[in-house]
């Protein structure tokens, strides 16, 4: 089976959250099952220099934008054995400023249209055509529907089904109708029938949803959340019409960058069979923050995006209670200033208990997975969530609330069996969420239980090989499809 693996983003070449960790994880595991898989990305000025070295040049040719002719690059590489291609355009890829973006662009719909021209262009160029192109995202919501406006009278083309993975609806890439025929070139009916239609405006990710062969949410959770008027972002009633090709399956996580027995980054390597030597790794970053060191305060984690996604209303109305806690809290990450200046604040009037580092530091984020005894998670939604899987991995005791991907990982401790990896609460409720920390401290307390739970956790699989056994069940389903 070959697939050709179309994405806006993938780690190491460029990465700005989740998608680009599945972007690079995700093909690495079809690899693995005997899929000719291939990534296509565009080839963003921002890509380490290092990886920029081992491009190879596979062709230039010109690809249509609206009334545009514009130049396109193709070049090539392999890691990992899996082989990426990239598109390449300096007048939509390099972007300079204090901080380059990958997009958030005035330009974006002419930018990624561009993209999923090219993407279809390429696979003459390259005499690839795969059984199923895999899209994600907003960005390359249109190549359905170019490919069966524009290319379904060929031959080669017409057989080529379309999976479409939306990894958050919040973001669907909306413009102005005025780029139909400015930038897309298709007919206006397209717009006027509701197909890609949105408030008014053009919807990258409805025409993704409308046009593809299967449409896949990343967890089973969220893919009925969806389905709803509060996750729905006004694609609900869609969704609900769409349900018979709507299918569920979660992320993993890569278990070769995330093993804490190998990890460079952490202090103190160690496994399931060496649980014992993850105290140290807890007792150096307690020092390296400046919070008390001491082994049985427990110390609670958060590497986050700083947004109210992900339920910072919440631990923002709660810090005055949980300081009061006989706990400690790290956090790591950016983002909304008021969430950054609450942080700061806690950090300067408690430095013993709260330390936060309004910054990105992938390094330090391992060390934070593998040195907090839990890791605080309350989002208001969570299409999958990447962050509850590794701290599980590291043996670091997820606190979350049952939405999306975050329901589907976390099963809550039950203190009359002892099942469990995690704790969650159920409703957007800060009080609950207190409750539940306040639960999971008092287990702390309890060395064995705690233990037992530490070993639930690091034995939850939530390895890739389990989600590209599930796509690839996908992937023959509709190859296999009659018409």
């Amino acid at each position: 089976m070959k697939v050709l693996y179309a994405t806006a983003e993938c780690w190491p070449f460029a990465k700005t959250g989740g998608l680009g960790d599945v972007s690079y994880a995700l093909p690495k595991s079809l690899k693995k099952e005997g899929i000719d898989v291939r990534v296509i990305l565009p080839k963003y000025s921002t890509m380490p220099n290092y990886l920029k070295e081992q491009l190879k040049e596979v062709a230039v040719f010109s690809v249509d934008v609206g009334w545009r002719k514009q130049y396109c690059g193709l070049l090539e590489m392999d890691l990992n054995g899996v082989k990426f291609y990239f598109i390449d355009n300096e007048y939509y890829f390099k972007r300079e400023g204090e901080i380059a973006y990958l997009y958030g662009y005035g330009d974006d719909a002419e930018r990624y249209t561009f993209f999923s021209n090219a993407v279809l262009e390429a696979m003459s160029i390259l005499n690839f055509y795969p059984d199923i192109v895999h899209l994600n995202d907003w960005h390359t919501g249109m190549i359905p529907l170019i490919l069966k406006e524009k290319y379904s009278h060929s031959k080669k083309y017409k057989n080529i089904k379309t999976v479409y993975t939306i990894h958050n609806l919040q973001y669907q890439g909306v413009f102005s109708d005025s780029i139909i025929e400015d930038v897309l070139d298709i007919p206006r009916a397209y717009y006027n029938n509701g197909d890609i239609e949105y408030y008014g405006g053009v919807s990258f990710m409805k025409s993704g949803i409308v046009f593809s062969d299967k449409v896949i949410a990343v967890s089973p959770t969220y893919s009925n959340e969806i389905q709803t008027e509060f996750y729905g972002e006004g694609l609900d009633g869609l969704l609900k019409s769409k349900s018979h090709k709507l299918k569920g399956i979660l992320n993993g996580i890569d278990y070769d960058l995330n093993n804490p027995l190998t990890d460079g980054d952490i202090f103190v390597n160690y496994d399931i069979n060496s649980i014992d030597k993850k105290i140290e790794n807890k007792l150096k970053l307690q020092e390296v923050l400046g919070l008390d060191v001491n082994p049985d305060i427990p110390l609670i984690g958060i590497v986050s995006r700083l947004v109210s996604q992900k339920g910072f209303d919440l631990i923002s109305y709660m810090m005055p209670e949980i300081t009061r806690e006989n706990l400690q809290i790290v956090v790591l990450g950016t983002g909304e200033h008021q969430y950054q200046s609450m942080f700061n604040y806690y950090d300067s009037h408690f430095p013993n208990k709260v330390s936060a580092r309004i910054t990105f530091d992938s390094a330090f984020a391992q060390q934070i997975y593998a040195g907090s005894d839990m890791f605080l998670m309350p989002s208001l939604f969570e299409p999958c969530g990447i962050g509850q899987m590794l701290a599980m991995r590291y043996g670091t005791l997820p606190i979350v609330r049952e939405t999306g991907g975050l329901k589907d990982t976390v099963i809550p401790y039950n203190k009359y069996t002892g099942e469990g990896n995690g704790f969650s609460f159920k409703n957007y409720n800060a009080h609950e969420m207190l409750h539940c920390i306040r639960r999971a401290v008092k287990v702390y307390n309890d060395k064995d239980r705690w233990m037992e739970l530490v070993n639930n956790a690091m034995n939850t699989d939530s390895s890739w090989k389990k989600s590209a056994t599930e796509y690839i069940k996908v992937y023959e389903e509709i190859v296999n499809q009659k018409g």
